[in-house]
């Protein structure tokens, strides 16, 4: 009891300030994973620290707000560089550079598993969607743009086929960016089926008029210890982009060359699981996908390098 009288101020602190660091809860990318509570360090924080003094409350909100900081100034310490020689092209976008030109809501869906939902990244804000979403509005200020997260955890093309319609069609989207093929790869499922109905469902999105970019699988060691099997699910991607005249983010070969020829650790974009992206590899990725989608819609804009077989084929 004397040791409790003596000690109590100070064990209550230190529980207090245990219970306001709690980290990010992190997902792993496969169809066993349960549902993840998005909830943030900053929200964690205050629903379950009652904040009994000022002085406590106001270093969790300084332990959160250096979080935030360090992951907003992220490309200061690690520069985003785009790898040189790696082919990036999204495609020809004409729906949304139609409705920009005219001054007209364009909606997104970032279509997907945990990348695009957004397991590993430290907040919100700092998925690949949001981060999209304020590098379209600091380039397009004006335009009304939304970006709607659609990503949902362990899901594959079985999965994303069954929510297609209610989660994707029904938004009305101009633009359909699909991040598929890891959890393929991780689950054993045939590449060949995997890739049909992604190709049946580009098919079903481009009937609506919109513009569809695919995400391919990320480079990260649970990923490449299935080397063969995530080579030819990056290849039969491409070919249905190919097939269905669409664009493709080389998201696997992009990563590839942060690794090997950029030299940046692994840990640089991945956590610590070995497969979902950290927030520089949400933030990079996001960035480089974001170029691509500028420069696509102002050379259609410009009126210059648009296929000629994509504006006859569409939609198909």
């Amino acid at each position: 009891m004397t040791f409790w009288r003596t000690c109590r101020p100070f064990c209550v602190i230190g529980i207090v300030l245990l219970t306001s660091a709690a980290t990010f809860p992190v997902r792993a990318e496969n169809a066993q994973a349960p549902a993840a509570d998005q909830t943030s360090p900053a929200n964690q924080s205050q629903q379950n620290s009652p904040a009994p003094s000022k002085s406590l409350t106001d270093k969790a909100i300084e332990k959160v707000k250096q979080v935030a900081k360090s992951a907003s100034d992220i490309f200061s310490r690690v520069p985003c560089l785009a790898p040189k020689g790696a082919p990036r092209t999204v495609g020809s976008l004409p729906r949304v550079a139609h409705k920009l030109a005219a001054g007209e809501p364009v909606v997104i869906v970032a279509f997907g598993s945990s990348s695009t939902a957004g397991y590993g990244a430290s907040s919100t804000e700092f998925t690949y969607p949001s981060r999209l979403a304020a590098q379209l509005k600091r380039k397009y200020p004006t335009a009304d743009i939304t970006v709607i997260n659609r990503g949902k955890g362990g899901d594959d093309a079985p999965e994303m086929m069954k929510r297609l319609q209610t989660e994707v069609i029904d938004a009305k989207p101009d633009l359909v960016i699909w991040q598929v093929g890891t959890n393929a790869i991780l689950r054993n499922l045939d590449p060949d089926a995997t890739t049909q109905m992604v190709q049946d469902g580009v098919a079903l999105i481009q009937a609506t008029g919109a513009d569809v970019v695919l995400v391919d699988p990320q480079y990260s060691p649970q990923v490449t210890a299935h080397q063969e099997d995530a080579s030819k699910m990056v290849k039969l991607l491409s070919r249905v982009a190919q097939l269905r005249h669409i664009g493709v983010f080389p998201r696997f070969e992009v990563m590839r060359q942060w690794h090997e020829n950029q030299a940046l650790p692994i840990e640089t974009f991945v956590i610590a699981d070995g497969l979902h992206m950290n927030d520089w590899g949400y933030a990079c990725f996001a960035q480089l996908l974001g170029d691509d989608i500028i420069r696509s819609v102002g050379q259609i804009k410009l009126g210059i390098n648009v296929p000629v077989t994509t504006q006859a084929n569409r939609p198909m």
